[in-house]
């Protein structure tokens, strides 16, 4: 039951609303006195269904005790976010009890600059809330360019994939992840295919992901994931139209000649029209193969085709 001592504490104000500027300065904060005022419902209750969602919500158990967790991914600047990040904050703490953490992933430095911000909530003299965003960006993951660090941390490393897709380190960060899933696939190919669309899931529409999509064809077989099908379709598509009544050897074989054309494209690697008819008019899929291998690397058709045995400055 509300005692009349708790009313009176906070109706004072609304009999007299310039009480608040003047017992504020005790506190050593100095609000202008108001030049109206006027009663608000007190009934914060919602009154209709709104909808409100972060994007990942997460209880953390640790040594030190627990947290929530809520990670949003932000691509712009929004002026609407600092309040919507505020109350997911207050609500979850509200609900469970638990204090939370708000961490913002940001695929680029303007975006992540901005959200790193101390957001203050309430008017400057004195804020009652100050929103804290943890903040990862470009500038705060690393480039892992080795397949061997690569593998000891798949999942960072396809955040740094992510983060970096526009920048020139992405090629190599794919080229160092594309091994380390190809020697994990070898024990958990169900991880591997969901680390692989992740990655593909991060990279969006960059050129990037043209590249990671062509580096999953070296060897559609170590996996099946989506990207594996969509390029084992675009291949016999590609092959069909020339040669469907000639069987799906040769259908397969002229896949592989335009994921290999395609990649070499990508990758600006010089192809002249005798380098593109030898490709074309090859039907040998292990050659096929090799030459696909050898251009994730290499920096000229010579390496490419280069003889058996000699593969300097090519992929592994």
């Amino acid at each position: 039951m509300v005692s009349s001592s708790h009313e009176a504490l906070h109706r004072i104000f609304q009999q007299e609303p310039g009480l608040f500027a003047r017992a504020a300065r005790h506190l050593g904060v100095a609000f202008p006195p108001p030049l109206s005022a006027s009663e608000l419902s007190t009934d914060l209750t919602e009154t209709r269904p709104l909808e409100r969602r972060v994007d990942t919500l997460l209880r953390m158990e640790t040594e030190d005790g627990s947290f929530v967790l809520a990670v949003e991914s932000q691509s712009a600047p929004s002026a609407d976010k600092p309040a919507s990040w505020a109350y997911y904050l207050s609500h979850v703490y509200a609900k469970y009890g638990i204090p939370p953490v708000l961490l913002v992933v940001c695929p680029d430095r303007k975006t992540a600059a901005w959200a790193a911000q101390q957001f203050d909530i309430g008017p400057r003299q004195w804020p009652s809330l100050t929103l804290r965003p943890l903040v990862l960006g470009p500038n705060d993951v690393p480039v892992i360019d080795s397949p061997d660090e690569a593998a000891r941390d798949i999942p960072l490393t396809i955040l740094s994939a992510a983060l970096h897709r526009c920048e020139p380190e992405a090629d190599a960060i794919l080229n160092a992840l594309a091994k380390a899933l190809k020697s994990l696939s070898a024990d958990d190919e169900t991880t591997a295919g969901t680390f692989i669309e992740l990655t593909e899931q991060g990279l969006g529409t960059s050129r990037a992901a043209d590249l990671w999509r062509h580096l999953m064809a070296v060897d559609l077989s170590f996996f099946q994931s989506q990207t594996a099908q969509k390029l084992r379709q675009e291949g016999r598509e590609e092959g069909r139209e020339e040669g469907r009544e000639e069987g799906r050897e040769e259908g397969r074989a002229e896949g592989q000649a335009n994921a290999l054309l395609l990649l070499l494209r990508h990758r600006g690697v010089e192809v002249t029209d005798g380098d593109r008819e030898r490709i074309e008019s090859c039907d040998d899929l292990d050659v096929l193969d090799l030459w696909l291998t050898r251009a994730i690397a290499a920096t000229s058709m010579a390496e490419v085709f280069a003889p058996a045995g000699e593969t300097s400055g090519t992929a592994d």
